[in-house]
């Protein structure tokens, strides 16, 4: 009687509360293996969502509910499962307004899975948690919650099970159904779908522009909303999306002036006598069709006129013309052709470098860049300037090479860091520039624990892959 008398109370408070729809896809952690297989054929219920109120046995499958969900969270996979299979069977929508029975059934053949060797027994699991993804689309239809999670299963777990085609539609179908109300989780993967359906061609660019513009909206609804943890998801995304997307930019026409002087024209205000600053920055909102009676546009234009005015003449100036002009292929092709008619080295490592920043700044080519700049160094070894951009390149690549937060993406700072060492090795004038970019840095590289976890050791050699594929050394932010 004590027994019944606890759950009862149990039940009390358990339904008292709206139990919400995870939005990541963290597992318990286990403490119990499993004694003996595990059925991975989900139990066929009376209707497919059937709630507790449809059963004549209402009482015994909530008792079950109450029962099964203590087991899970104490880790007692086996016990667990075996009550929530007589739950499933009966009342796989609960109470009608949470999806919790069918949520719990994917960690269940998530975990049994886990615990397989063969690959059809774990393709037999797989089959079972994507058909409890299809009921539970049936059940609860509303938002774009499970074609978000689906897909973001199928984009990080099973990608041999569909095409990257049929990954993006999923999630797109998500934004489409849940609008302000799309999952978190849902924003990083599918900004690098967008940019891989737009690279290869399968979309164009007025979808590519609708949907960049939909991740955007949903990010900024987001982190204005957020509360207390959840923040943290948000600004993890705020440190991926918007800088996968910054593809996007290569593309002339896709982002309008607004854009482009919104996000870079502070960086001139902030540098109002940097030539080279003043160089991209105009360059850049001539790209985005700024037109030249725009107050910011009228800004930078005297500007370097007061303090930039090139008395370039012959190939040189017809590259700094293009460049300003922000036809970037023509601006490339003309400082090679410069390269190739000075025999000074200086001046060669000096057009070399412009070419590398013109890759970095403006066509998104972090590879390209640092092979320019790498032969601007050669040219002139004691030269310090070719080293702090790639170190830049380096440490910017968090987001293309991880989630923008977390492991894969805090080591790029590591060869980043040797880059800026090597600056102001060869170059004592770059000094104060490499040890600002250092100490920016330093914060952001892995934490001792997150390096002792992995069985590494601080000092140790380490190879960083990405497009980087650079040797360097194991350091930690504290």
């Amino acid at each position: 009687m004590k027994t019944r008398a606890h759950i009862l109370l149990l039940l009390s408070s358990v339904f008292l509360v709206m139990c919400s729809p995870k939005t990541g896809l963290e597992l318990t952690s286990a403490t119990e293996k499993p004694t003996a297989s595990v059925d991975p054929t989900p139990p066929i219920a009376v209707g497919p969502c059937a709630t507790f109120n449809d059963v004549p046995n209402k009482q015994q499958v909530m008792e079950n509910y109450v029962l099964y969900r203590d087991f899970l969270k104490a880790g007692e996979w086996n016990r667990s499962y075996e009550l929530w299979k007589k739950v499933v069977e009966a009342a796989p929508a609960a109470d009608g307004k949470r999806n919790t029975v069918l949520t719990d059934g994917i960690r269940f053949y998530e975990h049994f899975g886990s615990q397989v060797t063969s690959a059809s027994a774990k393709k037999a699991y797989v089959d079972s948690i994507f058909a409890l993804y299809d009921q539970l689309d049936q059940c609860y239809p509303e938002g774009g919650y499970i074609p978000a999670r689906k897909a973001f299963d199928l984009y990080y777990e099973y990608p041999d099970r569909a095409s990257r085609q049929e990954i993006y539609a999923l999630f797109k179908e998500a934004l489409d159904k849940g609008d302000l109300e799309t999952p978190d989780f849902a924003l990083n993967p599918f900004s690098a779908l967008l940019v891989e359906m737009y690279r290869e061609n399968t979309i164009d660019v007025g979808e590519a522009q609708e949907y960049q513009q939909k991740v955007r909206t949903i990010l900024a609804n987001g982190l204005e909303n957020c509360e207390g943890t959840n923040c943290e998801r948000w600004k993890t995304i705020e440190g991926y999306a918007p800088k996968r997307l910054e593809f996007f930019e290569t593309i002339k026409g896709f982002y309008d002036c607004t854009y482009y002087a919104d996000k870079y024209f502070q960086e001139f205000l902030d540098n109002p006598e940097d030539c080279d600053v003043i160089q991209t920055v105009f360059s850049r909102l001539r790209w985005g069709g700024c037109l030249e009676d725009d107050p910011r546009f009228q800004e930078l234009l005297a500007a370097a006129n007061a303090s930039c005015r090139s008395n370039e003449k012959g190939t040189i100036g017809l590259a700094y013309a293009c460049l300003r002009n922000a036809d970037y292929t023509c601006a490339v092709d003309k400082f090679k052709e410069a390269i190739s008619e000075t025999d000074d080295n200086q001046r060669k490592g000096e057009f070399l470098l412009i070419i590398a920043k013109i890759y970095n700044a403006h066509l998104q080519n972090f590879s390209q860049a640092r092979t320019y700049a790498l032969q601007a160094a050669e040219l002139r070894p004691d030269w310090g300037e070719p080293y702090i951009l790639i170190g830049r390149l380096y440490a910017s690549s968090g987001p293309l090479c991880g989630p923008g937060r977390g492991w894969d993406s805090q080591i790029v700072v590591w060869p980043a860091i040797d880059m800026w060492q090597k600056a102001k090795q060869v170059d004592p004038s770059v000094a104060a520039e490499a040890n600002k970019w250092i100490r920016q840095y330093t914060q952001y590289m892995p934490k001792r624990e997150d390096v002792f976890i992995r069985n590494l050791k601080v000092g140790d050699r380490f190879s960083v892959g990405c497009w980087i594929q650079r040797s360097t050394v194991i350091r930690t932010a504290n």
